[in-house]
């Protein structure tokens, strides 16, 4: 089976919720998590702290420099993830629908590359 990464993005200016839809979100997200683990396609799941949390290492030839801050200036940043495993990637597409419908946001689907043999 294929592994997918399922990113859940988020705008930095928008209205942040009230706390009754944060918490009905939560739940929301809890049991489908709790499905993904039941049906066997769970893998791995998180959520990020904002992107302002954010610090950028980079490892040159002369040392190893550490920036605040996201590394990618925009305002969409990634606020979770799921890792998943399906057969193949209808069934990830609609993994990604539900994963959508309980955080109420969009998701984007990526397979994993390969192992090598």
């Amino acid at each position: 089976m294929t592994q997918y990464l399922l990113s859940v993005h988020g705008v930095d200016d928008q209205t942040e919720p009230s706390a009754a839809d944060i918490e009905r979100m939560y739940a929301q997200v809890d049991q489908f998590n709790n499905e993904l683990r039941d049906s066997g396609a769970w893998v791995f799941a998180g959520g990020l702290e904002p992107a302002s949390t954010a610090t950028v290492v980079t490892s040159t030839g002369s040392g190893v420099t550490m920036t605040d801050g996201p590394y990618v200036e925009a305002k969409e940043h990634l606020g979770g993830f799921w890792v998943v495993e399906a057969v193949d990637l209808d069934v990830a597409l609609k993994i990604a629908g539900m994963a959508s419908a309980a955080c109420g946001a969009p998701v984007e689907v990526r397979p994993f590359q390969p192992i090598p043999a």
